[in-house]
């Protein structure tokens, strides 16, 4: 793949693995191993930026180590982690946070909505600290790709939250294909219900931009909340739960499932660029297309050959739209909400969400004849919050955690460029991933920088 910035070397660094025991998990050589300068023993002193949600989870996954410091806009969506953690101090404004305690942190978890990932992680970085950012790693391609860049120009520890990619299944997968299990591989269906499906997609918006303009509550920084997102007034609609259906605050659910479920194919085919893609919506109103995602998309995703496999499509499926079922399942098997197919010529591999939960080879009678091969990829050991445990080891021991941005990073592109194509629907879209361009389509050019509102920048 190339890469601006990205060597040859690193990346196939990226798709190779060496291992060493160490606390919760083993490393993943896929960057630069930098010096720990912690003991295994020592606790890093960490803040969070987005305390509620899944900032939580994260926070609590690292529980651990130090809480140093909380910030969240939002006092009531963050009001069940500031009890949890009465010693951590508080702040609202993630810059005066970073000015004030930067000199005291080892490292930060970001935890926001996709649209501040960006500018928040590059001001982590610049203040030179380990970074846990949640997926998709940001908004745009730009943003994406200059945040790859700028994390490994500070030399520290990165983790993006796809945890799955910490788990036994995705290496198994991994190591299937090596193994040539199911022969080469020309074609992948990849399908997810959201945002039919899933607490919070449940309230997806499709709607066009709301006319009321109630005021803001006392406990929220709206101006903060907005970020460099365009500004508009406040609405109950954007915030806390269902800014994912927005296009100028979420990445909708290709965005928000893809960094997951797209992640094994990625990995085990070394997808790297693609060379075109097109997206299919059911949106079909101005008003509304132009301000929340589809109700249902299929993006198609065409990969040259790499790497001795052959090219490959890629069909993505959301809104409970699936691929048809292979002839080959039984007559009362069905395809899960959320999940893969990978079709070879010898056989087929299924799996769910995650990082290739609920794995299985298919037929039946190639699955019973099917020998395991030995495990040739180095495992994250089980434990709670393995995923963050694995970016702490990583923080503290120096060699990087299993999911880092120079992996995590191409990986987000990938799965933003068929959200981009949702927004120039139906047209087949040529990219150029070395030149970061489309060769044959200006206008969605445009799209792959958006500008930011006044008083932002990365």
């Amino acid at each position: 793949m190339k890469h601006p910035g990205i060597s040859r070397r690193a990346f196939l660094a990226a798709a190779t693995t060496t291992a060493v025991a160490a606390g919760c998990a083993t490393r993943m050589n896929t960057a630069q191993v930098i010096p720990g300068k912690l003991s295994p023993n020592e606790k890093l002193n960490i803040a969070a930026i987005g305390a509620g949600g899944m900032g939580r989870a994260n926070i609590d996954a690292c529980s651990t180590e130090n809480i140093a410091v909380l910030c969240d806009v939002d006092d009531v969506r963050a009001a069940d982690t500031f009890k949890a953690y009465p010693n951590a101090r508080r702040y609202r404004d993630f810059r005066k946070m970073l000015d004030a305690e930067a000199k005291n942190l080892d490292a930060v978890i970001l935890a926001t909505p996709d649209h501040t990932h960006a500018v928040i992680g590059m001001a982590v970085l610049r203040h030179g600290k380990h970074l846990y950012c949640q997926k998709p790693l940001a908004h745009s391609l730009h943003e994406v790709r200059t945040l790859t860049e700028a994390a490994r120009a500070a030399n520290v520890q990165t983790q993006m939250g796809n945890q799955g990619h910490s788990s036994e299944q995705i290496r198994r997968l991994c190591e299937w294909v090596a193994d040539g299990a199911i022969g080469p591989i020309h074609e992948v269906h990849a399908w997810s219900d959201r945002p039919v499906g899933g607490d919070p997609w449940s309230d997806f918006p499709v709607m066009a931009r709301p006319a009321e303009t109630p005021p803001v509550p006392e406990t929220l920084d709206w101006d903060l909340w907005l970020g460099p997102a365009k500004y508009r007034p406040y609405h109950p609609i954007y915030c806390p739960l269902t800014w994912r259906g927005w296009w100028d605050f979420g990445t909708g659910p290709l965005g928000d499932m893809g960094c997951h479920i797209l992640d094994p194919a990625f990995w085990a085919l070394k997808l790297g660029h693609p060379v075109s893609v097109q997206a299919t919506t059911t949106h079909w109103e101005k008003g509304v297309s132009e301000e929340t995602y589809p109700r249902a998309s299929i993006v198609r995703y065409q990969f040259p050959a790499r790497n001795g496999m052959p090219p490959l499509k890629l069909t993505w499926y959301d809104g409970r739209i699936k691929p048809p079922i292979p002839e080959l399942f039984d007559p009362q098997q069905r395809l899960d909400g959320n999940g893969a197919l990978y079709i070879g010529e010898k056989g087929t591999i299924l799996h769910g969400s995650h990082g290739a939960g609920n794995l299985r080879l298919l037929p039946k009678a190639l699955r019973d004849e099917y020998r395991q091969p030995p495990k040739t990829l180095p495992r994250v050991k089980e434990c709670s919050g393995a995923h963050e445990q694995d970016w702490i080891r990583a923080c503290k021991d120096g060699h990087p955690a299993s999911s880092n941005f120079e992996y995590g990073g191409p990986l987000t592109e990938m799965v933003l460029l068929g959200v981009l194509a949702m927004r120039v629907k139906d047209r087949k879209l040529d990219w150029d991933g070395a030149a970061m361009r489309f060769t044959n389509d200006e206008e969605a050019n445009l799209l792959i920088h958006p500008p930011y509102r006044e008083g932002w920048t990365l």
